[in-house]
């Protein structure tokens, strides 16, 4: 064309986790068996949605306010209720105002970076959730800015290379935070967080801090939510009904802005982020307006304390599964539901191969392992793909130089859970004692 349309960070817009299910579907077609344990889809993995909650949507389908606009904010009631919930906790208080409703939290992460100034940059953490990673780096046109999770200490943020990473970076504008985490499962004890918060107060930052998985921790570990431990610092944490209903459908998530008030230049970004959405008019209705029914009937906390221990005891099968294995470095995750796994410096290379029988699937591994340039991880994901159907994603698409792989913990037959997981092992194995 006569003028460049493509954006600057066009190229920052990668998403591995949907990518290889093109691959997968085409495997599968060629006769291979898949076990899809890529996607944090709990209904994608047969999650059952409990009659009681299928009632309550079904009842206000049959509303005609349900089919409407809501305020672009979101349904007030619904705001209302939110507002006196995280007030109740006793930390920053907020009132209905302070919240925006959008749909799904990848359109709340779309807005927030989009719309900070492009030479403004928040500091992600490596490994990093994609969509966090990949939005960031596209509003700056550039790779994203990171700060290490430390996979020999639990996963844990590293608070000295985040100084130094704010500190040697004066572009950093803001920090993002993901409690629990996505990808490696980690739990953020509430001493770290505050030591981000007094970093971010000292730097004059602000915090955003995905908790959309806030509410499934689990192997006796505990944290806090942002609101209570943020104290003055600008802030905005992120919400939402797609993984602890779960209804990921629903496309159903919202921001709660802390202390929008405290910085005019904040509060104008704020705003930025507000006007952005009144565009749009307002987000989906339907799921807005059964929250409070939902979280609040007698039955839901017993079902997410079911699925909660569900993922506490395959956490525990899959770390055990995969600990003494040589050459891979394994946390246990105690939130959300994924584990991430490391490949020891120098464990993996360009000449490792599973064998695979069906050729047309080993041809079709072969072409897509083979170009220049891709990672040794891509490698032995792929290669972990056509051998045993077992998908996963490469963790160095998680913003991060790590070999290894993400893999989820929502695979409800435990005898499928433990066949998927001792496949993983014996294939690292088999893997890293091949040479071609």
């Amino acid at each position: 064309m006569r003028t460049d349309i493509v954006h600057i960070g066009a190229g920052e817009l990668t998403y591995e986790i949907r990518n290889i299910v093109n691959v997968g579907t085409k495997l599968q077609k060629l006769g291979l068996t898949t076990n899809w344990e890529n996607i944090g889809d709990p209904i994608m993995k047969g999650e059952e949605i409990p009659a009681w909650m299928k009632e309550i949507v079904a009842d206000a389908v049959m509303q005609n306010e349900t089919y409407g606009y809501c305020p672009t904010k979101g349904v007030l009631a619904t705001r209302e209720f939110i507002a006196a919930e995280t007030n109740k906790r006793g930390g920053v208080q907020i009132d209905p105002e302070d919240i925006l409703f959008f749909n799904g939290l990848g359109d709340a992460i779309s807005k927030i970076f989009g719309f900070l100034k492009r030479t403004a940059r928040v500091l992600v953490p490596t490994p990093s959730y994609t969509t966090h990673s990949s939005a960031e780096a596209a509003h700056a046109g550039d790779k994203p800015l990171t700060y290490i999770l430390d996979p020999n200490n639990h996963w844990y943020p590293d608070l000295d290379d985040l100084e130094k990473s704010i500190k040697y970076n004066p572009a950093v504008a803001g920090i993002l935070i993901i409690n629990p985490d996505n990808p490696t499962g980690a739990v953020y004890p509430t001493h770290i967080l505050k030591s981000i918060v007094e970093l971010a107060s000292r730097y004059d930052l602000f915090i955003v801090c995905d908790e959309v998985y806030h509410n499934i921790v689990y192997n006796g570990t505990s944290t806090s939510p942002l609101s209570d431990v943020i104290g003055d610092v600008p802030a905005i944490a992120m919400r939402g009904i797609s993984k602890e209903m779960p209804w990921p459908g629903s496309r159903c998530g919202w921001i709660e802005v802390y202390n929008g008030d405290k910085d005019p230049m904040f509060a104008k970004y704020i705003r930025s982020i507000l006007n952005a959405k009144m565009v749009e008019v307002c987000s989906t209705t339907l799921p807005q307006s059964v929250y409070p029914k939902l979280v609040q009937h007698p039955e839901y906390q017993g079902y997410l304390d079911e699925r909660i221990a569900r993922y506490e005891r395959f956490s525990n099968i899959a770390y055990d599964t995969l600990k003494d294995v040589k050459g891979v470095l394994v946390n246990r995750p105690n939130g959300a539901f994924y584990m991430s796994v490391c490949f020891e410096d120098g464990a993996l290379n360009h000449k490792q191969a599973l064998p695979i029988e069906n050729k047309e699937i080993r041809d079709m591994i072969e072409s897509l392992v083979a170009p220049a340039g891709t990672s040794v991880d891509k490698r032995f994901v792929y290669y972990l793909l056509g051998a045993t159907g077992v998908c996963v994603v490469p963790l160095t698409s998680f913003a991060t130089d790590l070999q290894g792989f993400r893999v989820t913990l929502l695979e409800r037959n435990e005898d499928v859970f433990r066949q998927v997981f001792a496949t993983i092992g014996t294939s690292i194995k088999a893997y890293l004692g091949s040479s071609s």
